[in-house]
């Protein structure tokens, strides 16, 4: 109350001097280049009026005017247009100049009989009076003003943006949700810490929500579209909670589009390693529906795809080969990793070419204030991550280089075979971000990896990927926003062999491919909002090459034709809110593949399978003439309902189309398999799947239960003994069939408290079936059996236990059932020479998979200033040291078929490794 006299005693001071202006004063001024305050102080020295301000309230923005005896009203109107600042001027010659709020000549009605008495953004004529004791005293931080209040203001909604950072790193605060109180109004920053609110003009509280904050309110008062920046204190101690999946606050819920993962690094520290190394993607096979054809192997198989029906993509650029030492290590440094989302469901029309899946990735936005960096020292690999301000508050480098120093330990072990082994691997990040200004940055990400590694001293196997991709984001009003993205993407791969014969050789292999896409999005009301574009992409694939290396080598030189072809797509989505309850993506993509020269197509005989013998003629193309085209209507559909406020049931729909393909007669990927573009001979694949999952939300627990059916057409499979590198007649070796899956998801996990994680559990069949009216096209008398990466059953457990804020232990509990194999199950002679005979292809399996993984972590001391923060991490991978076969092998010794098996680990790996920030 004693607030409120107050008021009223220096209101009815200024109106008793005020009353009512019948003439208006005019002035004439000319200024040129000059700042608002020096222009007061020449109003003051040609008038008889002084001003009343706080001069931290004024900027120094140089403007110029001339004017003629006109009225001082509109001198004033024009100095502070397009400014917060509103001004009084009393009958007594005081201008007060106030920030953003006006003053009245009359008090509001009903004011003195009812204190509690409100603004209504209805009228717009009565100012906004605060009642702190509505709120808890530390409830909010400050009153922030947004636009400057009028007396004729007809608008009731205004537009609020800006940017959320970390108040010490300045790097954007991603998934955090922001929450107007008492209004259905929400929003949830993107990447780069963006986000965007529906005001009612007025008072608002609003309320921040995170994993990585406490939970804050600010009070908004907005009279105005307007901007408004927030670096808020990360909250060490829950930046220390050990979550391994995050998200916004029931975004599995709230999420209309199913199926999506998002693992955000910072979060998987505690997570028992091996050999010391984090892995975003080695975490990502522990959640459901997500899995390996085993350990060690370099690809990864979605809900019953292949390994190279997945896009894996760094800031747009797409990755080949995604792991180090055929997979044990992934090739991603995970400290300059920002966050990884997986679309495993329903994937976005801008994304194509790939049956399966989406990983994309998104490297984190470096420190725009000051050096700081990341560094870890591991049994094996070393890593090192910088964040380097270069103009400070607009531009920043981040650069992550990582590389291991295994050639040194195994030159360092007593084992003369192993002496003379080779296996190293190295990569290198780099990324530039600059702020031109509120409308327009540029963002651009160099990468590059390399393996090499010798199993015996005559040869040397290497391989490689690099990428360069260069994105302009530009907003071009509130409503509308997009991108420009170019980018390069390579992968070779190289064999060399250096024997004490005369029969060395080089092997290389390369593809390459450039994108370039303009993506939009525009939100049209509260009920639409649209994402469109465009992309065009031109692969050049050289399918490889043979050649004598050194002066004594016989080998004949084999070179085989380049392959090129463009890929286009036109996309639109429309994200429609149809009610509360309800909501729908609904998306279209059509995408069109055409195979180019320079190249021979090679043309077979008509109902005639296809090899040597059917080759009846061959038509030669020149540069850049069309060979055959693709091309197809992707449809990409979705719904959420939302049963109560946490509980909810999605559906949807999607067909791909994929118009390149891997060549590999192995059982699982390897980085040493080589792609083939679609021609008039092999054909692009298209799967349409269909997915159903019910989400809900308790106080502590995420529950989410998916179910999904996918079939596939035109999927390669090959002939046994299929000789696929360079192979000129690479179609002759393979068959193209169809393909079906479909299984259950089960996820629950635990975000809060001192035990958290998540159990995943997912059963999932993945069939294929090749049948022809040829029996040597034919396989398992036509009838579905079992992919190589079929492994029903897939069991999860990881968690964390917190003992202290300093000391945790986790776990890691893993279950598969054993991948199919082909079994010799008798022998047959033949021009008197005795050959095993196998069963049919796939009818076996090997034996399930099972580990179980151990770990501790100790967190530094918690002081607030000090020069860096350590982590250390102790864990054993494999603690029950289970042998789990990698594959099973047949061999015929002295006249008998002996089987073996290899595997990666068969014995406990205890790790440490030491973790520094700084």
């Amino acid at each position: 109350m004693m607030k409120k006299l107050l008021f009223l005693f220096l209101f009815f001071n200024v109106t008793h001097t005020s009353f009512a202006q019948k003439n208006e004063a005019k002035i004439s001024l000319q200024f040129e280049n000059a700042t608002k305050i020096e222009i007061i102080e020449q109003i003051e020295s040609v008038t008889d009026y002084r001003f009343y301000f706080i001069e931290s309230w004024i900027d120094d923005t140089l403007i110029s005017g001339n004017y003629n005896n006109a009225p001082l009203k509109t001198v004033l109107n024009d100095i502070f247009k397009n400014t917060v600042i509103n001004y009084y001027i009393s009958t007594n010659h005081q201008i007060i100049l106030t920030n953003n709020s006006l003053i009245r000549d009359e008090l509001p009605i009903n004011f003195i009989e009812n204190e509690s008495t409100k603004f209504d953004s209805n009228t717009n004529s009565e100012p906004v009076f605060f009642n702190e004791g509505n709120l808890n005293k530390n409830e909010y931080l400050e009153i922030i003003k947004i636009g400057k209040e009028t007396t004729n203001a007809s608008r009731e909604n205004f537009k609020l943006s800006g940017y959320v950072r970390n108040k010490v790193t300045k790097e954007p605060l991603v998934d955090l949700v922001l929450m107007v109180k008492n209004q259905d109004i929400t929003a949830v920053t993107n990447q780069d810490g963006f986000y965007s609110l529906t005001l009612p003009s007025g008072e608002n509280l609003i309320e921040f929500k995170s994993l990585v904050i406490k939970d804050l309110v600010k009070k908004i008062v907005i009279y105005n579209d307007g901007k408004a920046n927030f670096d808020l204190d990360a909250n060490a101690e829950v930046q220390l909670d050990e979550i391994v999946i995050t998200s916004q606050k029931d975004r599995n819920v709230a999420e209309v589009i199913a199926g999506i993962t998002k693992i955000e690094l910072e979060e998987i520290k505690t997570i028992p390693l091996v050999l010391g190394e984090r892995d975003l993607l080695k975490i990502a096979t522990a959640l459901p529906g997500i899995s390996t054809a085993g350990e060690g192997a370099s690809g990864y198989n979605v809900r019953g795809g292949k390994a190279d029906q997945n896009l894996i993509l760094i800031d747009e650029g797409i990755v080949y080969s995604p792991t180090h030492f055929f997979g044990i290590f992934s090739a991603l440094n995970p400290y300059t990793v920002g966050s990884l989302e997986i679309y495993k469901g329903n994937i976005p029309v801008e994304f194509g070419g790939r049956l399966s899946s989406v990983f994309d990735i998104k490297t984190k936005k470096s420190n725009i204030e000051k050096l700081s960096g990341e560094a870890a020292i591991g049994p094996v690999t070393s890593n090192l991550m910088l964040e380097i301000p270069v103009v400070k508050e607009k531009s920043s480098l981040l650069v992550g280089a990582r590389g291991t120093y295994s050639d040194w330990v195994l030159k360092s072990l007593d084992d003369e075979s192993l002496n003379n082994s080779e296996a190293s691997f190295y990569d290198f990040i780099i990324k530039y971000d600059h702020k031109i200004n509120d409308n327009n940055t540029i963002e651009t990400t160099g990468y590059y990896s390399k393996d090499k590694f010798s199993i015996t001293s005559d040869s040397l196997y290497s391989y490689s990927n690099q990428l360069a991709t260069l994105k302009w984001n530009h907003t071009f009003n509130k409503k509308s926003k997009g991108s420009v993205i170019l980018n390069n993407s390579q992968y070779q791969f190289n064999i060399g062999f250096e024997g004490n014969g005369d029969k060395n050789f080089d092997l290389n292999y390369k593809i390459n491919e450039t994108l370039l896409k303009l993506k939009m999005s525009t939100t049209i009301n509260d009920k639409h909002k649209l994402n469109y574009g465009v992309s065009s992409k031109l692969y050049t694939l050289n399918p490889g090459s043979k050649e004598p290396l050194g002066e004594n080598s016989i080998i004949e030189p084999i070179i085989i034709s380049k392959e090129r072809a463009l890929e286009s797509a036109v996309f639109i989505s429309d994200n429609f809110k149809v009610n509360k309850k309800l909501s729908l993506s609904l998306g279209l993509r059509y995408s069109f593949y055409a195979s180019l020269g320079e190249a021979s197509e090679r043309i077979y005989e008509a109902g005639q399978p296809r090899n040597e013998g059917t080759l009846i003629d061959t038509k030669n193309h020149s540069k850049n003439e069309v060979i055959k085209t693709y091309g197809g209507l992707e449809i990409r559909t979705s719904a959420r309902y939302f049963l109560t406020e946490d509980l909810s049931i999605k559906g949807g729909y999607s067909s791909t189309f994929q118009y390149i393909h891997a060549l590999s007669n192995n059982t699982t990927q390897s980085p040493l398999d080589t792609w083939k573009l679609s021609d008039s001979n092999i054909k692009p694949q298209q799967a349409n799947q269909f997915n159903l999952g019910i989400y809900k939300n308790l106080e502590d627990y995420e529950l989410s239960v998916e179910a999904y059916y996918k079939t596939s057409k035109d999927i390669l499979d090959y002939k046994v003994g299929a000789d696929l590198l360079l192979n000129e007649l690479v179609e002759t070796e393979v068959f193209q069939g169809v393909g079906k899956s479909y299984g259950v998801e089960f996820l629950a996990k635990k975000n809060k408290g001192n035990l958290n994680g998540w159990l995943a559990y997912s059963y999932s069949r993945s069939l294929i079936k090749l049948d022809s009216e040829f029996s040597e096209e034919r396989v398992n008398n036509g009838e579905y059996f079992p992919a190589n990466y079929d492994k029903p059953h897939d069991f999860s457990l990881v968690a964390n236990y917190k003992m202290t804020k300093r000391f945790s232990v986790s776990f890691n509990f893993a279950y598969q059932t054993g991948r199919p194999v082909t079994y010799p199950v008798g022998t047959y002679t033949y021009l008197d020479k005795e050959y095993a005979l196998y069963s049919n292809r796939n009818e076996f399996r090997i034996p399930d998979y099972f580990r179980l993984d151990l770990g501790l972590n100790i967190e530094g001391n918690h002081k607030i200033k000090k020069l860096a923060h350590s982590f250390w991490n102790i864990s054993i991978y494999n603690v029950l040291g289970r042998n789990n076969p990698y594959s099973v092998f047949f061999v015929t010794e002295n006249g008998q078929i002996k089987a073996y098996k290899s595997s990666i680990f068969s014995i406990p790996v205890p790790t440490i490794t030491y973790n520094i920030k700084f």
